[in-house]
């Protein structure tokens, strides 16, 4: 199916690449960022230079993926399985931070349309972890049915940060990746 006129989606993103209004927190943000996670071998390790890869989109597997399995105990289970999915919500919450680290190091070197995206990338997934650490608090203090909204809530905060991070990785291509991949043929 071959769409004749770009989706609603697809111009809010559009727009979001170039909304200039951004550039002073981007600007604000850059010279910290770079220093802490952008820069010498620390950045070199956290864009996955090594790896000829970029390491961000692995990590973010960890973290969506055990978010989403919590939210499908929640649902399936109905309470049943409020501590394992108390201890996936945790485990996201932990593999949060270095899948962040990873992230703002690819930022610190893509270029000014794509650190508009990231920035709200990272917003949207500020708040998506704010839900989710609610709910673990919420599920640790015998809160389950309160924790496993929150989840949800999360849950949906962190589909919108998937489809920037998507867009950035996939559409704008920001990534870390060998020169060797550069010639490669595609197969399709």
């Amino acid at each position: 199916m071959e769409a004749t006129s770009a989706s609603a989606l697809v111009n809010m993103t559009r727009r979001l690449e170039d909304a200039a209004a951004l550039d002073p927190a981007v600007e604000a943000l850059e010279p910290h960022v770079r220093a802490i996670f952008g820069s010498g071998t620390r950045g070199a390790v956290l864009r996955g230079d090594w790896l000829g890869h970029a390491l961000h989109p692995a990590l973010t597997d960890v973290v969506l993926g055990t978010w989403l399995s919590a939210s499908i105990l929640d649902v399936v289970g109905r309470g049943r399985w409020a501590a394992p999915a108390r201890t996936l919500v945790g485990t996201g919450l932990v593999a949060f931070g270095p899948t962040a680290w990873t992230g703002w190091a690819q930022w610190s070197e893509a270029g000014p349309r794509d650190k508009r995206v990231g920035l709200v990338h990272a917003v949207t997934n500020a708040v998506a972890v704010g839900a989710y650490a609610s709910s673990w608090f919420a599920r640790r203090a015998g809160h389950d049915e309160r924790g496993a909204r929150l989840a949800l809530v999360g849950a949906g905060v962190s589909g919108v940060g998937a489809y920037l991070g998507g867009h950035l990785a996939t559409a704008r291509r920001v990534g870390t990746r060998d020169d060797a991949y550069l010639g490669a043929p595609s197969v399709g």
